[in-house]
């Protein structure tokens, strides 16, 4: 966002120029994806399942705050059964069937994470934006849709009881008329429990995963979602408004109507500097986008005046003041905010600008005493409180509230700009129902179908790649002679600390067993075509998950005085499907993975010594050794390898990991081989299910070079290897760090 500075401000001496502003415009662009049949829009279907369960369930909220779920079951009892919400045809057809109903919010966490996974398989966030502005244009049809139904089907009700139980008719008819003249009221209700269950999913599971997948691609064009606006009725409503930012004037007589506002706050701007032309100009409307430009103007209303900054502040608040007295608005100002706790009181059978205007004006509060008497509710504390506190509200109370404000309209100009852009983008997307249509669009390749997961067409069982994790017991014929010596079996010992709880691990991650030999295990995962592409990320969380319960066994072996068990890990990765032989009816697995993870999981004995007196965090390191020339010999190169208790990536699992997930750099001060190692850390966040997610440090550093005869540094080379760190040590540094950056 760029930043302008203002000029030409300051009235004496000691005030500061007004600080630099930035700007922001909200945009969502649906580029690149292809048009429907109609050349305009983009055809989208969404699940006839989750459509019908959503129907289902925006109808149960309305007949709930319309209070009219009583009467909707007198209703019921006169029907066989069947969906009682207006449906697609198809629904319509099937009326007499019961359908089973999913919760509103596992339901939504289902299609949009679904819709994540595609658009991760494809390597398309717009796909994802796309299906976004779909839900939403789909769920803010329906809640007019099962509002005019569910008003119908009492209307129908009423036409059963007239002339037959006259007076149940005349109670249930007075409940319809309730329930009709609240429209407005349970509309702004159920599309704030759709929009809270939206925002709820949001936080708890989709942006972790979309991160997890993508970074922080699409990051601005998501807020769009997160607004509360989006189900308000043209975005005006008191209510929404009252709670998430301040109550504007609706009124054409009210001077704190939302254009009269703007105008005022961009002529004040003007006053600091900006020209004639600053209600037209993009930039200025770009800076009404930021909240924090009105924080710094004038502090939110108390700026601390102990600095320099602070008392430039105040002189523009006092400036802000003075603009809203001059155009006779500051008591409109505070009125809004002593009319939000007076809305419970009252609402929604006076209006919310009623009770606002009379807190100002001595005709409309005797209107308004005039109408709290006729539906018989008498003059509360509440309000003359309230009237009491707008009344004497003077000096830096006012102050207060008018930088309140301003940062509150900023607020609203920011969201009401976003709603315009998501309204456009709403335009550009054709819901399509099941039926010939969507026949068509299908068959032309322009359909954009979202279905719940298991409403996934089965995609071919074939594999594109797989990944293979061998984990390998460290000296196992040292211990298996130091268990025998015992008089215990190896076999037991290494099944019931080490086979079996892996195995229970398998599951949950999709790996299969390749090999098991008697001191290691090979498993690997495959990655299927039309599947989201995770498998290295997710072997590196089955791999340090291995790490930890075999260390969490061996606190209990030790303190039993039985030997510890020690592991290497090797994960590599192959960008194809294996190859089989057969024995007899066994297959076996071919595969150059299996002999590049072999070696990744290996340790050298010698390197092991000088390692583990260095006391290292990291578990993993590879040194490279040259055939001693003086001596005359001519061997080739080879490494030589420290894993314990760690998991090393091969290079191109690594490269495979970064297209998987959103890898960022991190920064920690952890000890350095010979000083100068400048090994390098990455972190990521892996999604194993809808709302489970491992966190992932990768280090990667150069194979160094060294002298043999003393283990001494020769030189850096420039070949990399890679580490999944599984020292929690390492993982609890970063959470200290990213929590004392929060704080």
């Amino acid at each position: 966002m760029p930043r302008i500075p203002l000029f030409g401000f300051g009235q004496n001496s000691e005030e500061v120029a007004p600080p630099s502003l930035a700007s922001y415009t909200p945009a969502l662009s649906l580029k690149g994806l292809l048009l429907g049949v109609d050349n305009l829009r983009h055809d989208v279907h969404l699940s006839d399942k989750f459509s019908e369960q959503m129907r289902y369930q925006i109808a149960n909220l309305i007949a709930r705050h319309g209070n009219v779920e009583a009467l909707l079951a007198a209703e019921d009892t006169k029907r066989t059964g069947g969906n009682q919400f207006i449906g697609s045809q198809a629904a319509k057809d099937k009326a007499k069937v019961k359908v089973e109903v999913s919760e509103m919010k596992p339901l939504l966490t289902d299609i949009h994470v679904t819709v994540l996974n595609r658009a991760k398989s494809e390597g398309n966030v717009t796909i994802d934006l796309l299906a976004r502005v779909a839900i939403t244009k789909f769920l803010r049809f329906e809640l007019s849709a099962q509002f005019a139904h569910t008003l119908e089907r009492c209307r129908a009700l009423l036409n059963a009881y007239e002339g037959v139980r006259a007076q149940k008719a005349l109670e249930y008819r007075e409940r319809v008329s309730e329930f009709q003249v609240a429209k407005k009221t349970i509309l702004r209700k159920t599309g704030q429990d759709i929009f809270r269950t939206l925002r709820e999913i949001e936080k708890e599971t989709l942006s972790r995963t979309r991160r997890s997948l993508f970074g922080n691609a699409a990051d601005e064009e998501y807020k769009l979602f997160l607004n509360p606006l989006i189900f308000a009725e043209d975005g005006k409503d008191p209510h929404v408004n009252a709670e998430h930012y301040v109550m504007l004037g609706n009124f054409d007589r009210d001077p704190d109507r939302f254009p009269s506002i703007r105008r005022i706050v961009c002529e004040y701007l003007q006053t600091l500097g900006l020209g004639p032309d600053a209600q037209s100009d993009p930039v200025v409307d770009g800076w009404l986008n930021l909240p924090e430009n009105a924080q710094a103007l004038v502090g939110a209303g108390f700026p601390d005046e102990s600095t320099m900054e602070g008392r430039a502040q105040r002189s523009r608040l006092n400036s802000w003041v003075s603009a809203l007295e001059r155009e006779k608005v500051m008591e409109h100002v505070v009125a809004s905010y002593e009319t939000v706790p007076l809305l419970a009181v009252y609402a929604p059978r006076i209006n919310a600008h009623q009770l606002k205007n009379g807190l100002i004006s001595r005709e409309e509060r005797d209107r308004l005493e005039k109408l709290m008497q006729e539906q018989g509710k008498p003059t509360a504390d509440s309000f003359r409180d309230a009237l009491a506190r707008v009344a004497n509200c003077k000096g830096p109370e006012r102050a207060k509230h008018a930088g309140r404000y301003l940062r509150d309209f900023f607020r609203y100009h920011r969201d009401w700009r976003r709603l315009e852009t998501l309204n456009s983008a709403l335009e550009n997307v054709n819901l399509i129902p099941s039926g010939r249509l969507q026949q068509l669009s299908a068959m032309n390749n322009t359909l954009y179908e979202f279905l719940l997961p298991e409403e996934q067409k089965p995609t071919e069982n074939k594999v594109v790649r797989h990944v293979i994790i061998k984990a390998d017991v460290r000296d196992s014929s040292r211990l298996t002679r130091s268990l025998m010596e015992r008089d215990m079996n190896p076999a037991s010992y290494f099944s019931l600390n080490f086979y079996d709880p892996v195995n229970k691990l398998l599951p949950k991650y999709g790996a299969s067993k390749v090999f098991l030999e008697g001191d290691a295990i090979i498993l690997a995962l495959f990655e299927r075509e039309g599947e989201p592409a995770l498998a290295v990320s997710k072997a590196c969380v089955l791999a340090r998950e291995i790490v930890d319960i075999v260390c969490g066994y061996n606190q209990l072996l030790q303190g039993s005085g039985l030997p510890p068990l020690e592991l290497g890990i090797g994960i590599s990765y192959q960008d194809s499907a294996p190859m089989y032989l057969m024995d007899g009816d066994a297959r076996i697995m071919i595969s150059d993975a299996l002999n590049e993870s072999d070696r990744l999981s290996s340790c050298n004995k010698r390197v092991r010594k000088t390692i583990e007196s260095l006391q290292s965090p990291f578990n993993v390191y590879a040194f490279q050794t040259v055939g001693d020339a003086e001596m005359g010999e001519s061997a080739d190169d080879f490494i030589m390898k420290y894993n314990l208790n760690g998991v090393r990536l091969s290079e191109a699992a690594f490269r495979r990991l970064q297209d998987e997930i959103a890898l960022e750099v991190c920064k920690l001060e952890l000890p350095e081989l010979w000083g100068s190692e400048q090994f390098s850390l990455w972190t990521g966040m892996v999604p194993v299910g809808n709302d489970i997610f491992r966190k992932l440090v990768i280090r990667g550093s150069h194979i160094a070079q060294i002298d043999t005869s003393n283990f001494g540094l020769r030189q850096w080379t420039t070949r990399w290897y890679y580490e999944v760190c599984t020292n929690p040590a390492i993982y609890g540094m970063l959470e200290a760090k990213v929590s004392a950056a929060a704080g």
